[in-house]
């Protein structure tokens, strides 16, 4: 049985589900206002290897992920380069879902805008309202957070605590600086919808407690995202839904942060890189061999040198799926349906039982991985005895399970025709023979521009297509 930590608890505990063989995921997605970075690529790539394990352990899995398409941020850069934001939005989500298709992630089933939910968040809203745990200020509507039996629970904190912890507000009517805004009176230049509290927008704690209930009901098993989510965005969500008295979450999990130089990668810091850019520079596998290298909760560090690691252990994968003619299981798209495979594929049930153990142990991919690449091991080393059946049924297995990872294996080297290609993989060797990495790297970026992703072989460079 799958056990993930769940962070109202902070403990690692069975994932119960609502109903038996199915499992209600609900992940937030990007606000779509500029190119993802790297951090929005780990949370989908995170969450999309939970999701095909679920799948692979035989679960009927309903994967909702939002797009936030109206937000202050929206609005500001819209404002910043002269366009509508609802223009700017679109464009920044095909660049989104163009990045998550060469990462090999999912689609979502369900892909709720918050554009889409504005009445239904209304409504929300007003019942709030009249309740009494929200009120009405001159600029908008508030939820009184002192209102919602345990506010703080994701945040492990008294209400003391986070209360000294808030930012100074400069909006004098709040009751409480906890106090979030669930309706936004319009402003000038901005894109409103009506409501009983005047033309405005929402603010952006309501729009998935009202998409994810919508789309999967109350009491839906886990609801996911990024650790800088926990507050105060999942706790407000979370007290939106308690003072409502509906049935929310029952499941919390949350991914770690992208470092750079031990800072996390955001773009408020400034220190992001763009998703884009190291996927135009690296094979789009190397990240989520990278991703997976860590536990999902631990903090990774994405640089030259372990996106070149992580290049290195994918190229002697695939070289596994060379040598023993191993087919891209995942060519067709979709996940893999079972962990232990077909009875035909002849797998070695007890490296996939060894590999379930550690996946239903908090996801411990990088134990899953270290499992696969000791089968890749086997498998050479039992080739190279001549021992052809064991060998084989090895690397079936290694190839098998990196799939139930979303991990492709690539078995076909292109054959390179192009004289300019060939000079520069040769004169490559030689800079690498004499020591004179700095030259070598330079003619490997040569060829990475040229659309070409290299692997360091026994033999030398060697290169192929993304």
């Amino acid at each position: 049985m799958l056990r993930l930590h769940d962070t109202a608890t902070a403990q690692v505990c069975p994932l119960a589900l609502r109903q038996p063989g199915a499992v209600s995921l609900y992940v937030c997605g990007p606000t779509v206002y500029d190119a993802p970075h790297l951090g929005h690529g780990r949370f989908a790539l995170v969450f999309d290897v939970l999701r095909r394990y679920l799948i692979a352990s035989g679960l009927e899995v309903t994967y909702v992920s939002n797009i936030t398409d109206v937000d202050d941020k929206v609005i500001e850069r819209a404002h910043t380069e002269g366009v509508e934001p609802a223009v700017l939005a679109r464009r920044y989500e095909e660049v989104w879902w163009t990045a998550m298709d060469a990462l090999g992630v999912l689609r979502p089933d369900h892909v709720p805008h918050a554009t889409a939910y504005v009445a239904r968040m209304v409504e929300l809203i007003a019942e709030l309202v009249a309740r009494g745990v929200a009120y009405e200020t001159p600029d908008g509507v508030y939820l009184s957070t002192e209102a919602v039996p345990g506010y703080g629970l994701l945040a492990h904190q008294p209400l003391d605590t986070l209360r000294a912890g808030a930012r100074v507000e400069t909006v004098e009517a709040k009751r409480s600086p906890l106090d979030f805004v669930l309706w936004k009176k319009a402003k000038p230049g901005e894109p409103t919808w009506p409501s009983p509290w005047g033309p405005g927008r929402p603010g952006w704690h309501t729009e998935c407690v009202v998409m994810s209930l919508d789309l999967l009901g109350e009491g839906f098993d886990v609801h996911g995202g990024a650790i800088d989510l926990i507050f105060p965005h999942h706790e407000n969500e979370r007290a939106q839904a308690v003072a409502l008295g509906r049935d929310f979450a029952h499941h919390w999990v949350h991914n770690g942060w992208v470092t750079v130089a031990g800072e996390k990668m955001s773009k408020s810091l400034g220190n992001f890189t763009s998703l884009d850019d190291l996927l135009a520079r690296s094979d789009p596998r190397a990240y989520r061999l990278l991703v997976v290298r860590a536990h999902y909760r631990s903090p990774i560090e994405v640089t030259p040198e372990t996106i070149r690691q992580a290049e290195s252990g994918l190229a002697r994968l695939d070289e596994l799926a060379r040598r023993f003619g191993l087919a891209d299981l995942l060519a067709t798209g979709g996940p893999v349906t079972s962990v232990t495979g077909a009875g035909e594929d002849d797998l070695d049930q007890a490296a996939v039982a060894r590999f379930v153990e550690r996946m239903d142990d908090d996801l411990d991919t990088p134990a899953a991985l270290s499992g696969i690449f000791e089968l890749a091991r086997e498998a050479n080393a039992a080739a190279d005895a001549g021992h052809d059946q064991p060998a084989a049924r090895a690397a079936r297995t290694a190839a098998h399970l990196a799939a139930v990872l979303g991990l492709s294996l690539r078995g076909a080297q292109p054959t390179v025709e192009d004289p300019e290609v060939l000079d520069l993989m040769a004169r490559r060797d030689v800079a690498r023979a004499e020591r004179r990495f700095a030259d070598a790297d330079a003619l490997r970026a040569e060829l990475v521009e040229r659309g070409w992703v290299v692997e360091d072989a026994a033999e030398g460079t060697r290169v192929r297509r993304p």
